[in-house]
């Protein structure tokens, strides 16, 4: 069974650090290009980050760049996120997402195949 499966949200102060996991099963991530979306309450799903399937082609979002990180490791098929200097503006559901592609994609309709979520809260 094709699965995706995210990890590592929580509650964090301010200015703290989360790593999310996106591990996947019942295909090799290798083909794919991954995406990482977020949806706050009473707004639409955004696009944060995107990694290429080779890992050599990654995108972000203005408003996370140079505060979150996207990688990934074929081995573990599992792709994260290390978002630090969290922000309140940051508190989200968080999903990942397997891309149509082997590149980056922005829209939401290229990905075929959506984790469950893990919510993120970032509060003092």
């Amino acid at each position: 069974q094709l699965q995706l499966v995210e990890s590592g949200g929580g509650l964090v102060q301010p200015g703290g650090s989360l790593r999310l996991s996106c591990a996947a099963s019942g295909f090799t991530l290798d083909y794919y290009a991954i995406g990482w979306f977020r949806q706050a309450p009473g707004k639409e799903r955004e696009g944060v980050s995107c990694i290429s399937s080779s890992g050599g082609n990654t995108n972000y979002a203005d408003s996370v760049k140079g505060r979150f990180t996207i990688s990934r490791d074929n081995a573990k098929n599992t792709v994260y996120l290390q978002m630090n200097s969290l922000k309140p503006d940051d508190t989200a559901v968080y999903y990942c997402a397997r891309s149509r592609r082997r590149f980056c994609v922005s829209s939401p309709y290229e990905h075929d195949y959506w984790g469950q979520g893990t919510q993120v809260t970032v509060s003092s």
